[in-house]
């Protein structure tokens, strides 16, 4: 999702476990309170929150944000569409996709195993 030039301007991402809301904030050039409501309003971003509630993000949250950013400031998308877009990406959720003849096949050789045994 992230376009070639993205990549090239925004720093490399550390190889570590975690990074707090400031480290992010460097890392994807955006501001702690805009991730905050990002966070609100993405479901797929979720860092992980220990004492005092504070943020702690990893590298797919990093990745993520990423992406948000590019269809948000690069791409021209609304929030919504984002939303929109980021749910029905196929990269976000492999999905098989099988069409009712291949059901129908599958349904048929396990009747046929049903009565075998």
């Amino acid at each position: 999702m992230l376009e070639p030039k993205n990549n090239d301007e925004l720093p490399l991402i550390p190889p570590k476990r975690y990074f707090t809301i400031g480290e992010v904030g460097e890392l994807c050039a955006v501001k702690p309170h805009v991730l905050r409501y990002w966070e609100a309003e993405f479901p797929q971003l979720k860092p992980v929150k220990r004492r005092g509630n504070r943020r702690y993000y990893q590298r797919q949250d990093v990745v993520l944000i990423r992406q948000i950013k590019s269809l948000l400031y690069e791409q021209g998308y609304t929030i919504g569409g984002a939303r929109q877009k980021m749910s029905d990406d196929p990269n976000e959720v492999a999905r098989p996709s099988i069409n009712s003849s291949e059901i129908k096949s599958l349904v048929r050789d396990l009747e046929d195993v049903i009565r075998r045994i």
